[in-house]
């Protein structure tokens, strides 16, 4: 693990509105982290840094935080957004193992061009896999080059990487390749008035 992904986090005692916007205020992003059986432990971030991992790393960001000297590794599960100020808010992060297995939702980018005609229609923009937690993988590629129309992508066919399992299921349809409009405005009987 990088230190780029380290953070040093302090343990909140005060909670609530006031206490979330102090911390905000003061530059910090209210934090819970839970999992593996213990009580949860609420603290504080350092708002830039976190954000900066966030940026280079995406939302499944696996972060060494420093808790009061103590090293815990955690992974991202949520994270609240400003809807217009876009700070964050809020996060909640999970404590995770090295070697252990996680649920993670990975983008799904498409690349390529189709077959002349065809028009490339996402149908879901994440796919679910499990994953060792040291890793995940930024995003899950489907290339559509040369594809006809009528083709369809699904997850049970995409090729994942290397220790990763499908959590979602195989028949969800996650890229179709359809007729472009203008062609099937062309195709479609012309309306009688």
């Amino acid at each position: 693990m990088s230190d780029e992904n380290r953070l040093v986090a302090s343990t909140r005692s005060e909670f609530g509105k006031g206490a979330a916007r102090r911390a905000r205020r003061d530059g910090q992003v209210p934090a819970v982290l839970y999992g593996h059986g213990t009580d949860p432990k609420h603290l504080n971030l350092p708002a830039r840094e976190f954000a900066a991992v966030l940026r280079a790393h995406g939302t499944n960001a696996v972060i060494t935080l420093d808790i009061d000297g103590q090293d815990e590794l955690a992974l991202t599960k949520s994270v609240v957004v400003h809807p217009i100020r876009r700070y964050i808010e809020h996060a909640d992060l999970l404590i995770v193992k090295k070697g252990e297995k996680v649920s993670v939702e990975v983008p799904v980018v498409v690349t390529g061009i189709p077959g002349p005609g065809a028009l490339v229609t996402e149908e879901v923009t994440t796919i679910k896999l499990e994953v060792e937690a040291l890793n995940i993988p930024e995003q899950v590629e489907i290339s559509v080059a040369g594809a006809a129309i009528g083709t369809q992508f699904l997850a049970g066919a995409v090729a994942l990487p290397e220790g990763a399992t499908l959590a979602d299921d195989a028949e969800l349809l996650l890229v179709n390749i359809v007729a472009a409009q203008a062609e099937a405005a062309a195709e479609a009987p012309a309306d009688e008035a």
